[in-house]
């Protein structure tokens, strides 16, 4: 299974997510629209991904465009391109995803379960005094 996510670089929360049997397009463009939906953003806020051809393609960046946002990505080759969600899915893979799944749907269910019930709510972090994603968001909202 391939997994695309939306992460805040200040908050470290997983803002959107798709999961899918392959990796089209559309799985980045989908874990995108979900973030867009669970945190509307003003236009002009700029989205960085790494270079990957999905999210490099033209239906894509047209997308990112139409919707208000400054589609950004760093130079070939910069290995902290993509440190946050590198960080992520490292830490998804050593603290759930650490065994065989007997089906889609199990595996699924745990990832959806992981970025929910542990990663943003739970999970603390020393890039956010170690508070949780969630946490340490209702945090900068109310000093705001």
């Amino acid at each position: 299974m391939y997994l695309a996510t939306v992460i805040s670089v200040q908050t470290r929360q997983v803002l959107g997510y798709s999961l899918a049997d392959r990796m089209p397009d559309e799985l980045v463009q989908q874990a995108f629209l979900n973030a867009r939906s669970a945190a509307p953003a003003d236009k002009g806020v700029r989205f960085h991904s790494d270079r990957g051809s999905q999210y490099a393609s033209a239906h894509y960046c047209k997308l990112i465009k139409n919707l208000g946002f400054v589609p950004s990505m760093s130079c070939r080759g910069d290995y902290w391109d993509n440190a946050v969600a590198e960080s992520f899915f490292a830490t998804l893979k050593n603290e759930e995803a650490t065994g065989v799944y007997e089906t889609k749907a199990e595996a699924h269910a745990a990832i959806v379960s992981c970025i929910h019930n542990f990663h943003n709510t739970a999970r603390l972090h020393s890039a956010l005094n170690y508070l949780s994603p969630n946490d340490y968001a209702a945090k900068q909202k109310q000093a705001a």
